[in-house]
């Protein structure tokens, strides 16, 4: 992994959209601090186009769509792309299956999850399972004693057994039946919202991560970035990001947004940040 530093100003100056990843990326130690906040705020009054791409809840990504200074959000690893336009407050929607199917698949989960909670003692469905759609997520680090390295591969065993996809997170173990990931859902949000297609993405996009499930994101941009922390999960890395910050978290990410605001000749006083 390159340091961010190695990237020059002409480097940066194509990039149009930042794809983000939230937990342990935007945010520090569970929280989203103000520094992590007003960066997005910088980007966005700056003209880049903000899209997080995490595996949190249907209902989190309903409000961040809304409340957040962004232009779209993927969530649950893939499932959907949620759009608000302010103008019309209009809510768009946009799910990588069919609602029979996610029925069905909610299902399957439910007998997944009690084998999971019984085959890994103190394991336990994460406190926003509750809002989620079309994915399991299990704890095993963000309100719970963290699991070791053996109890997550147990839980990711026990549900590739079932014929589920597992991804890693810095906080939870992310389960769904489907073939859509961030990469996919990224990719159709890019060029169905944003006019973004696979020509120009490489020179135009920038993404952000910190943990295993962001792999097939590294792999597939040449600009993607790893927040300092993502050295904690290297035994988990199949892919690594191209570069990395010097810093951890939402302090990492604030660095990219300097980088990327520099670039561009401005910086956070600069940009009106009460749009």
């Amino acid at each position: 992994m390159k340091p961010l530093a190695s990237l020059s100003k002409n480097d940066l100056r194509p990039i149009k959209a930042v794809l983000t990843d939230i937990d342990d990326t935007l945010t520090t130690d569970g929280r989203l601090t103000s520094s992590a906040y007003n960066a997005l705020e910088a980007l966005k009054s700056a003209g880049f186009i903000i899209i997080p791409v995490t595996g949190r809840c249907a209902g989190w990504c309903d409000h961040i769509a809304r409340m957040w200074p962004v232009d779209a959000i993927v969530g649950e690893n893939g499932a959907f792309y949620f759009r608000y336009d302010h103008a019309s407050k209009t809510m768009h929607r946009h799910f990588s299956q069919a609602e029979e199917q996610r029925l069905l698949n909610a299902e399957k989960l439910q007998a997944l999850r009690a084998e999971i909670e019984s085959s890994v003692p103190g394991s336990a469905v994460a406190s926003d399972q509750d809002y989620r759609i079309c994915d399991l997520a299990v704890d095993v680090a963000e309100d719970v004693t963290p699991l070791s390295a053996d109890e997550i591969k147990r839980i990711v065993a026990l549900t590739e057994d079932a014929g589920a996809v597992a991804k890693i997170s810095s906080i939870h173990v992310n389960c769904w039946f489907g073939e859509h990931s961030k990469l996919s859902a990224s990719l159709k949000t890019l060029d169905e919202c944003f006019g973004i297609d696979k020509e120009h993405i490489q020179n135009e996009v920038l993404f952000v991560g910190d943990s295993p499930n962001d792999a097939t994101m590294f792999r597939y941009f040449d600009f993607s970035i790893g927040v300092a922390n993502i050295l904690n999960f290297v035994d988990f890395l199949t892919d690594r990001p191209t570069y990395i910050t010097e810093n951890c978290a939402g302090r990492g990410f604030s660095e990219i947004a300097d980088r990327l605001l520099d670039a561009r000749g401005c910086s956070y006083s600069q940009t009106d940040l009460a749009k």
